[in-house]
């Protein structure tokens, strides 16, 4: 048996003005995911409980049949697993983004004028966040003499790490009720009330507020200024956890897996169930990215591999921009150039099956993750069809069928 599963992320939605009164999803043409729920089963389930936050770290965690209510420690340790980071039980992972802040007083101000202009500080390069983070370090020796075992650790782009190296006989200068608020759900918002809350939220703020005085000037950005770019005044900090313990893939499903992605926190995943990361050439985490590549390759790995996922980002950066086009085209590239070259493969293999679904919604009326049911199709050896012709939310609440909680899907799909 061979197992694909497509993970549109964010692409879930609700009707939209712009489109007709309809969802990207129904608005997008998608001949492919429409034949597969002709042949399949299409329901609705749910990857985010209700205590957890409506993240893709909680979301694709159940989407790989791991309840996050066991397994979910927070989203920067799965982003260290994914650089090969190993946490000890008393070491600390902190997300950082390089963002843009717009302030109608001084950078450190953080008053009710300055907005989250860009969480991703313009999609910054990996070698000028490189760069800053080096700059972010020097920052930190110099203005927190009295830390030890901090470290700003590069990733890609706009995603990095804030790393904490602790010891057994020293208190932890965080806490289980640390809570950060996500830069992307901050959308040209007011930063003010937005700040760490919980055991170790001072400090946090005050390594984001010095951050503006690290950044500016350096000439990273006033390159990026020049060139008319967005500059980086900031460091962004959220996502804090500790170790996750996972059970491997193999002992809990009996099968292996392969993870095709260019994003760090879905090849975090993968490395804690035990999965092989496939990395692509021209695959970026954006609206940019190489969808045919996507689609090839997921087809070469079949060969050796019993199950693929391929997780597409492109959809969920649409919706932080808040556009219904864009959504709609990274919908209709992920159908033709992923879903119908994979479904077109299939079709030769006597025992397969294919899953569609988000990981989660993104509003374009918010820009934001959010929780709540997403479609999903199911289709291949042994499925049976619930009637459905198409592939969308009002088609999946309209199927009858309900896989709760989220992470029960994963062996529903993989049960013979």
């Amino acid at each position: 048996m061979k197992y694909v599963i497509v993970i549109p992320d964010g692409a879930a939605d609700a009707p939209q003005a712009s489109l007709g009164g309809k969802t990207p999803f129904q608005a997008a043409r998608t001949p492919a995911m429409d034949a597969l729920a002709a042949r399949g089963r299409v329901g609705l389930t749910n990857h985010v409980p209700d205590s957890l936050p409506p993240g893709s770290e909680v979301a694709c965690m159940s989407l790989m049949g791991y309840d996050p209510l066991t397994y979910f420690t927070g989203r920067a340790p799965l982003e260290a697993a994914a650089q090969g980071i190993t946490l000890g039980p008393d070491d600390w992972a902190v997300r950082c983004n390089l963002v843009t802040i717009r302030s109608g007083a001084t950078a450190e101000d953080g008053g009710s004028d300055s907005l989250m202009e860009d969480f991703t500080a313009g999609h910054i390069s990996t070698e000028e966040g490189t760069e800053l983070l080096a700059a972010a370090n020097r920052g930190l020796a110099a203005d927190f003499p009295e830390l030890t075992g901090w470290e700003f650790k590069p990733g890609i782009s706009y995603r990095n790490l804030l790393m904490y190296r602790g010891k057994a006989d020293t208190a932890a200068p965080l806490g289980a009720d640390l809570r950060a608020t996500p830069p992307h759900d901050l959308m040209d918002k007011s930063v003010a009330d937005s700040f760490p809350r919980g055991t170790g939220s001072r400090l946090l703020t005050e390594i984001m507020a010095k951050s503006a005085s690290w950044l500016a000037g350096h000439p990273v950005n006033k390159a990026r200024i020049a060139a008319g770019k967005r500059p980086a005044t900031h460091v962004w900090l959220w996502g804090v956890g500790r170790a996750p313990a996972m059970e491997a893939f193999t002992k809990k499903y009996g099968t292996n897996g392969t993870m095709i992605t260019a994003v760090d926190l879905l090849r975090g995943l993968a490395s804690l169930a035990g999965w092989k990361r496939l990395e692509v050439a021209g695959a970026t985490g954006y609206l940019d990215t190489d969808y045919a590549a996507k689609g090839r390759a997921a087809i070469a790995e079949l060969a050796t591999a019993d199950l693929v996922c391929v997780h597409v980002e492109a959809p969920d950066e649409a919706s932080h921009q808040g556009d219904a086009v864009e959504k709609v085209k990274a919908i209709e590239e992920i159908d033709a150039k992923i879903v119908k070259p994979i479904a077109d493969y299939l079709a030769g293999v006597p025992e397969h099956r294919i899953l569609v679904c988000p990981d989660h919604p993104t509003f374009i009326s918010t820009k934001t993750h959010s929780r709540g049911p997403v479609p999903f199709v199911m289709a291949g050896s042994g499925i049976q069809p619930n009637g459905q012709q198409t592939y969308d939310e009002f088609a999946a609440a309209a199927g009858g069928v309900s896989i709760l909680p989220g992470c029960k899907l994963m062996g529903e799909f993989l049960r013979s």
